[in-house]
């Protein structure tokens, strides 16, 4: 799947059923369910969980939150735009599960 696949299936009432769960979060909150994409990775200790997890933070407006949660990544987070760092994070996912 490539991004282009990715934003297309987010059309289907639920994401596609192998997708790992930040990839999975990730296609929540492009359907605008903050909660549910969340909820994927609020217990996750993997650096991809926690990367998505810093972004939905900083979607929702805690800075101090994300912050932690990029640290916890290991991320130095530069702030591009919200869009931007979205696909950046599903590119990154993609290639990395692609590559598994």
């Amino acid at each position: 799947m490539n991004v282009a696949e990715f934003k297309a299936s987010i059309t289907e009432q639920a994401p596609p059923a192998d997708l790992p769960a930040p990839l999975a979060a990730l296609w929540w909150d492009a359907k605008g369910d903050w909660a549910q994409a969340h909820a994927q990775v609020d217990a996750l200790e993997s650096v991809d969980g926690m990367a998505v997890h810093a972004y939905l933070h900083r979607k929702q407006g805690s800075a101090s939150n994300a912050d932690y949660w990029y640290q916890r990544a290991g991320r130095n987070f530069q702030r591009p735009t919200l869009d931007a760092e979205w696909t950046a994070l599903v590119a990154g996912l993609l290639a990395k599960s692609a590559n598994a």
